[in-house]
């Protein structure tokens, strides 16, 4: 089924956008101060996906998509070539993971501490 396979392309397309979003959308903050009743809560599901080693509910349904298309793998298209190992990326272990919710943490700490001090 085509249509499957192309709405997993779409979800990693996805994907790849709300992890951008978590790690720099405080930036968006800057501009419009009502995203961060979005972004805020998207950090700390980003962060806590990271501190207990989860798969964010995307990975299954993407791969389910991809088995009813009669995919077994990445076939290496432009999306699956280029998204695909930014969001899975190998060697991803507890440890790196533990790494990388701290980074988001920090990073938006950094972004939104500075939009605190620039209201005052």
């Amino acid at each position: 089924m085509v249509a499957a396979g192309v709405l997993a392309d779409v979800l990693v397309v996805l994907h790849f956008a709300f992890i951008v979003f978590v790690v720099f959308g405080g930036l968006l903050v800057w501009r419009w101060r009502w995203v961060a009743w979005l972004h805020v809560p998207a950090t700390l599901w980003g962060a806590a996906i990271e501190f207990v080693s989860g798969v964010c509910p995307l990975t299954p349904l993407e791969n389910q998509w991809r088995v009813q298309a009669g995919e077994s793998g990445y076939p290496h298209s432009f999306i699956e070539q280029y998204l695909a190992p930014l969001i899975y990326p190998a060697g991803l272990t507890p440890s790196v993971q533990i790494c990388l919710g701290v980074g988001v943490l920090l990073i938006n700490m950094v972004i939104y501490g500075f939009l605190l001090y620039r209201a005052r």
